[in-house]
């Protein structure tokens, strides 16, 4: 069995003491230049890493950041993940990112991983409708801040998108289009951001004097292209079927692309499709998918900024975060017009 090199090891093979080894480490300028460079070929020498959970208890803070997300195979949520990681690294802290598969279960157990670590904070896409799980979490004392989602009837920080003005930006493209028979397929109808698509939606068909009969609604169990391809199944089976279609998210709207296309529908000329989020895949689709545009780089660099914020506020005060003053901020989505809702009639 090979036993792991300690500091001892390090102070040993230099000639020094443990204390020198440890300023060579943590306060280099401390230390003479010859000592400095004979104690660092030691440690290469011997391979030594320090042990960095030994450091956080001797700190009593982590450079360990959480983020759990809804789905880390859904491309915005990996761009998400990148923004937070480079307002993290700038900090100098590392980002440990767990998915919850669109589970409050996993989430909770994650939680729980994340508690049982102490991690610095906590960036959160919650799956959890009941609002249970944050309950439970706030409990460990640990700062976080909600990604994608309005704080409302809670009291931390969070970052997010205008999801209603996104859903009547869709709308109004699709009837400005000339459509008036729309299909909204919408995913599960306990997450926020797809009940406030398909307000805004609605408000898009009230401007235009229609009313909310004009938008046939498709649920789906989940948010992945595999859900899109049923939604476009059952959407096919309609006697009536709409001339154009809004998507909860643009996984959901490749799905149904993928389904018209295996069924001979033209689209966008016997369908229109419209999705949301606008990933890269939205424009390399076979037909280039019109999709409304979230800034999920920024949305992960700002909610990491927030929480950082708030850790240093409470470090400030012996470790009392509860007087930092939270914040909500909401970006505005764009429109991406590509060829998927450009019919040529």
């Amino acid at each position: 069995m090979v036993q792991s090199v300690g500091i001892k090891d390090v102070a040993r093979a230099a000639g020094v003491s443990v204390g020198t080894v440890s300023n060579v480490i943590n306060r280099p300028d401390t230390v003479a230049t010859e000592t400095r460079a004979r104690v660092r070929s030691a440690i290469d020498r011997l391979g030594y890493v320090r042990s960095e959970s030994a450091r956080q208890l001797r700190a009593g803070r982590s450079r360990i950041m959480g983020l759990l997300v809804l789905d880390m195979g859904n491309p915005f949520f990996v761009d998400v993940a990148r923004g937070a990681e480079r307002a993290a690294r700038d900090a100098g802290l590392g980002v440990m990112v767990c998915n919850s598969a669109e589970s409050a279960g996993e989430e909770a157990e994650y939680l729980s991983l994340f508690a049982e670590q102490r991690v610095r904070g906590v960036l959160l896409t919650p799956a959890d409708a009941t609002g249970r799980n944050i309950a439970s979490f706030r409990r460990h004392g640990i700062p976080f801040v909600l990604v994608d989602r309005v704080s409302e009837g809670t009291t931390e920080c969070s970052v997010s998108v205008d999801d209603v003005a996104g859903g009547a930006l869709a709308v109004r493209h699709l009837v400005d289009a000339g459509h008036r028979s729309l299909a909204y397929v919408s995913g599960p109808p306990g997450f926020t951001q797809v009940r406030d698509r398909r307000t805004g939606a609605l408000n898009a068909l009230a401007e235009a004097g229609l009313g909310p009969e004009c938008l046939r609604e498709l649920p789906t169990e989940r948010l992945d292209v595999a859900a899109g391809r049923d939604a476009g199944a059952r959407l096919l089976g309609l006697a009536d079927r709409p001339t154009a279609v809004f998507c909860a998210n643009d996984l959901l709207a490749l799905g149904v692309l993928q389904a018209m296309y295996a069924a001979g529908v033209g689209v966008p000329d016997d369908l229109a499709i419209v999705g949301y989020d606008d990933i890269e895949f939205a424009a390399a689709a076979a037909v280039p998918l019109t999709s409304v545009r979230q800034p999920a780089v920024t949305m992960g660099a700002l909610a990491a900024e927030m929480l950082l914020e708030e850790t240093e506020e409470g470090e400030e005060r012996g470790g009392d975060a509860g007087r930092h003053e939270h914040r909500r901020v909401v970006l505005q989505p764009e429109l991406v017009v590509r060829r998927s809702s450009l019919s040529a009639r």
